[in-house]
């Protein structure tokens, strides 16, 4: 059972805010840097390991695919063995793996340790949202999740910078080598940083009431909905990046690695568009700008068609901008809507959110092999086209509880 002592809660300004932040800024930082950090390189993997474009995807997908499903069992094992001990095993054991990938001798290898990674990734997105609802006054809460989420767009965009600066200038095992290490560090600076729970007790598992607390949510007129916009907004937005690096490395552009790496840069838009729709959302209300982000996101890979670099890179920045938009106000709506179990409902979002990731993203390079982007940009406009279609239907759903502003769930 978890208790809320408002004396021991922490807040801003304070030692503990700041150890909090440190802890937990490292920690988003090295998940998202340990998940993404290939993402530049399937082009590599492709030639290296003499695999197609949608096979060297599963260095990705498969990682998102079993951190989806470890986000179901990491947040009820944290209940049990605590919130820090759950988010420090898993920081530890990813970095290892990540060491561990850079000298796979082979195709299969190198995908059973990015399997293992996601796997263990798991725990830092399911419990710190937890760790913080628990010791941070309310009136701080806001300022710490903001800040942690600032660190998962930060790691999210160095772990991509680096691997494709490392492998420009040496290889690309020293570049899945030199974010190993740096995620191993970010696990040191948690351990030493994040102080102890104080508002929460452990208890004992009861494993058969938590299938009915997730299916509950499914009975909601809309949370389901909002489960599929997930789907398919994350699953189209990653496949855009997943194969842009093919058609950017290849003739006429043969941009360096360092280049394309840096594309990544534009998660900065992203960050400020999902600060600034989420101001729009509490202003407006959800239902009057989930779709306008989708159109924005559809009109931006529309752009992409083009055979002009520049128009190319601003359809990135589009399509970026309209998608961190979505799920901002996607994943705040979630919040508003579960009435009970807030925890499993933020689970079963995330966990949507990771299998778009991983099916379609993978799902996508049968596009790209086939039809070239003409094709692939055919297909991320449908995934867009049926999410603007639900995010349509969701302005009619009724609304359970009043409109309010309540932070986004982690990337």
């Amino acid at each position: 059972m978890d208790v809320t002592t408002p004396d021991t809660d922490i807040t801003a300004g304070t030692p503990a805010f700041r150890r909090v932040t440190l802890a937990l800024t490292a920690a988003g930082f090295s998940t998202f840097a340990v998940l993404y950090c290939v993402q530049p390189l399937l082009p590599i993997f492709s030639a290296d390991f003499r695999v197609s474009p949608a096979a060297s995807s599963l260095g990705l997908s498969l990682c998102t695919g079993l951190l989806a499903i470890g986000l179901l069992m990491a947040g009820p094992l944290s209940e049990v063995a605590g919130r820090k001990p759950v988010m420090a095993g898993s920081l530890f054991a990813s970095a290892l793996l990540t060491l561990l990938a850079s000298v796979a001798p082979n195709w299969p290898t190198l995908l059973i340790l990015r399997a293992l990674a996601g796997l263990t990734l798991s725990g830092v997105p399911a419990v710190a949202m937890a760790y913080l609802s628990e010791e941070m006054h309310a009136k701080t809460l806001g300022l710490a999740m903001g800040l942690y989420i600032s660190g998962n767009a930060l790691g999210g965009m160095t772990g991509r910078l680096v691997t494709g600066a490392v492998t420009d200038f040496v290889s690309w095992r020293a570049a899945i080598a030199t974010i190993g290490a740096l995620a191993l560090l970010a696990a040191v600076a948690f351990w030493r940083s994040l102080p102890p729970s104080t508002n929460f007790t452990p208890h004992a598992l009861r494993w058969r009431e938590i299938p009915t607390s997730f299916l509950y949510h499914f009975r909601d007129p809309g949370l389901p909905w909002l489960f599929a916009e997930a789907f398919l907004v994350m699953g189209g937005f990653v496949t855009l990046y997943n194969y842009i690096s093919f058609r950017l490395l290849a003739p006429p552009y043969k941009l360096s690695q360092t280049a394309v790496g840096a594309i990544f840069i534009v998660y900065l838009v992203g960050s400020a568009s999902s600060t600034w729709v989420g101001h729009l959302a509490g202003r407006f209300g959800r239902r009057k700008v989930l779709w306008l982000t989708v159109v924005a996101a559809i009109a931006g890979v529309a752009l992409t068609v083009s055979d002009q670099l520049v128009a190319i890179l601003a359809g990135i920045v589009v399509v970026t901008a309209g998608f961190f938009g979505a799920h901002s106000v996607a994943s705040s709506w979630v919040g508003r809507r579960a009435s009970r179990h807030r925890g499993q409902a933020a689970s079963l979002y995330l966990l949507f959110y990771y299998f778009g990731s991983s099916v379609l993203g993978t799902a996508g390079g049968w596009f790209w092999a086939r039809h070239g982007w003409a094709g692939l940009a055919g297909f991320v406009m449908g995934l867009f086209g049926i999410a603007l279609v639900i995010a349509i239907r969701l302005a009619g759903v009724p609304r359970l509880q009043p409109e309010a502003t309540s932070p986004p769930l982690p990337q």
